[in-house]
């Protein structure tokens, strides 16, 4: 394995740990303060013991992400110093801020996780959705960076160097906001999802669990809310890749020639040698409309580009597949939950339909990572978008071969015992609930 293969492929295997930290600990302090909002206005002692459940899975996430995005920080120095040299004062306006974000974070939850009993009731439930919307500008700042990657403005590069510098227009670039909503829309369902998926899988063992029952409806609800914007925000961050990233559009589609009336690809596996794809499902003239908005347009194919400019074509296009595909199918999963809440409440708590919730726990999560592929992978050759070439931008240091292997055994040990932590926790939720059972059916029998 080359220093440069090594180097890349620790990053993504960084970022892809980092980004399901980062998910869940965007979205799940909205459950909490959900839950938490129930309570305060109703009462009821099992919103109370849900939303405690679910502050302590907050904590633990929240510290995890920060441990994986700390250590993202020190790679993107230690492995691609001259890309660091030149984007640092360009882009290190939202880092700035993300990290005043993340203060403000960690002072909410401790706020929130000590202040029971303590703080005005009103003023403990702001603190945690105040952990919420702190977590989400810290994605949302994130992504402003790696949309500049993608889109880079607010400077001029004249000589090899970055001059007349403009932070603010380079961290409002013209990909932030289409990469912005997608990626957080999709926090939403990914965590929705794996979240009912896990509440499903306990209520297969104890169908009338109630904590159980009450956290799958609160995930689902925003997770299959989520799952119906997300088509939305996909057409708007195609059309925005057709105009700025046309060789990107194309290795998604595996659209090898530029035409007019462009049929859009279903499926299918590129044969880059040959320049054809088999095995794929057409529909006419669907992807002019999709990308302009006009059955006739003309897209660009990537005979358009040099090849030796080409990303990996075969990756992109497969993992874009499967990115929309798990969004579709999430999606009916969403309709199905909406249906039964409004007309057949009682198919809820089927067996096959929690069944299908335990199978897609997963899928949310598998569509962001396909999501980041597409992102990264699709920008390729280049770092820094029609800027910097990627292997122009690596380190001299060598043994980074041996700093990959050492990294993916600390996040394998760090997610082994997050995994660890989270089952006992819901193990202590299930404990709780056998004990009060137990106590009511002895009285019962006692009387």
């Amino acid at each position: 394995m080359t220093d440069f293969l090594a180097a890349r492929l620790q990053m993504a295997f960084s970022l892809g740990f980092h980004i399901i930290f980062a998910c869940i600990g965007m979205v799940m302090p909205f459950f909490m303060a959900a839950a938490h909002l129930r309570w305060l206005r109703k009462g009821d002692p099992i919103d109370l013991d849900l939303t405690k459940t679910w502050s302590k899975g907050v904590a633990i996430f929240f510290a995890t992400g920060a441990v994986s995005g700390t250590m993202l920080s020190f790679e993107l120095g230690m492995l691609w110093p001259e890309f660091m040299k030149h984007a640092g004062p360009i882009i290190g306006m939202p880092f700035s801020l993300e990290g005043a974000a993340f203060f403000i974070e960690a002072i909410a939850l401790g706020l929130f996780l000590y202040g029971w009993n303590i703080l005005n009731r009103w003023v403990h439930f702001s603190a945690g959705v105040v952990v919420g919307i702190s977590g989400v500008m810290s994605g949302i700042l994130v992504v402003a960076a790696n949309a500049w990657m993608n889109s880079p403005t607010g400077f001029d590069w004249v000589n090899g160097q970055a001059v007349n510098i403009d932070p603010v227009a380079a961290m409002l670039n013209d990909a932030w906001f289409t990469q912005a909503l997608h990626m957080t829309l999709a926090a939403f369902v990914a965590t929705g999802f794996a979240v009912a998926g896990i509440h499903a899988l306990q209520l297969l063992r104890n169908p009338e669990h109630p904590v159980h029952r009450r956290a799958l409806k609160i995930a689902l609800f925003f997770g299959g809310i989520a799952a119906f914007l997300q088509p939305i925000s996909g057409d708007i961050s195609a059309k925005d890749i057709a105009v700025r990233q046309p060789l990107k559009l194309a290795a998604m589609e595996a659209h090898f020639h530029t035409e007019s009336g462009a049929d859009l690809l279903v499926g299918g596996i590129p044969d880059v040698e040959n320049k054809t794809v088999n095995y794929g499902i057409y529909l006419p003239n669907f992807l002019s409309f999709l990308a302009f908005n006009d059955f006739q347009a003309e897209v660009k194919g990537l005979d358009a580009f040099p090849e030796e400019n080409w990303p990996p074509v075969l990756i992109t296009h497969l993992a874009f597949q499967v990115m929309v595909g798990i969004g579709v199918f999430l999606m009916l999963i969403a309709l199905m939950y909406f249906f039964f809440r409004w007309k057949r409440r009682e198919y809820l708590w089927q067996r096959g339909f929690l069944r299908l919730l335990v199978f897609a726990a997963p899928l949310g999560f598998i569509a962001v990572e396909a999501g980041w592929i597409v992102t990264e992978v699709g920008r390729q050759p280049w770092i820094v978008y029609g800027v910097m070439q990627t292997v122009d931008a690596l380190t001299p240091m060598p043994g980074i071969v041996y700093m990959f292997a050492t990294t993916m055994i600390l996040y394998l040990m760090l997610g082994a015992i997050v995994c660890w932590l989270m089952v006992r926790q819901v193990q202590v939720l299930n404990a709780r609930y056998s004990a009060i059972q137990s106590n009511a059916v002895a009285g019962v029998e006692n009387v």
